[in-house]
């Protein structure tokens, strides 16, 4: 089944939906530590990372919640979600009229999550293999949920954030108050409690807040 990703996502989570988008549908995790151990196994000897895949972290749902509510920022424009993970919040930005979305990851798996879990809500992503640090594709609005958790990776992504925005991107940041988020370069724009697992947190609920970059 490691040769077959999507029936490896089918077999391992349950169409669900994320607290803060009730409206869209995605492949999760119906017991965090079940899967991990599950999938501990299979996907170490393959080389790839941990399922982080299966579950709709607190900050790309913030990101999803607001985008649907706040359409008039990405409707009509060309959008990268990047680090997608489930590919919560590029999903809510296609839902909330984006003329194109691109979702980057860098684990093989993630990527036919996000496939998959666009097919689910009807929308159209080009979920790509990637790690875009650097690159500029030309995007109008870049989304970045749950990225701020690694120092040396945050100081990079930051960097990398701060040409885009340089050069006239909006950047929108969704975080649940990760230790390496650089506060200084941000606009609080909303909040949300957000319910998660105490299995992946050390709460019950999360406040996650979107952001403006602004360097």
């Amino acid at each position: 089944m490691i040769d077959d990703p999507q029936a490896f996502i089918r077999a391992h989570t349950r169409i669900a939906d994320a607290p803060l988008t009730p409206e869209l549908r995605f492949h999760l995790a119906d017991e965090t530590i079940a899967i991990w151990q599950q999938t501990e196994e299979a996907l170490g000897e393959a080389g790839l990372p941990p399922p982080f895949w299966a579950f709709a972290w607190a900050g790309g749902q913030a990101l999803a919640r607001y985008l649907m509510d706040n359409p008039a920022l990405v409707a009509g424009k060309r959008v990268l979600d990047f680090a997608s993970g489930c590919g919560i919040a590029g999903i809510g930005a296609a839902k909330a009229g984006a003329a194109h979305v691109d979702a980057s990851e860098i684990d093989a798996f993630a990527v036919e999550a996000i496939k998959a879990n666009a097919t689910l809500n009807d929308v159209v992503l080009n979920a790509t293999l990637a790690d875009l640090v650097d690159r500029d594709e030309g995007w109008d609005v870049v989304l970045a949920g749950d990225v701020f958790y690694e120092g040396p990776g945050a100081q990079r992504i930051a960097g990398w954030l701060r040409t885009l925005h340089q050069r006239g991107c909006l950047v929108l940041i969704g975080d649940p108050g990760r230790h390496f988020l650089p506060k200084t370069m941000l606009e609080p724009l909303a909040r949300y409690d957000t319910p998660v697992s105490r299995d992946l947190e050390d709460r019950d609920v999360r406040l996650a807040r979107v952001w403006r970059f602004t360097g």
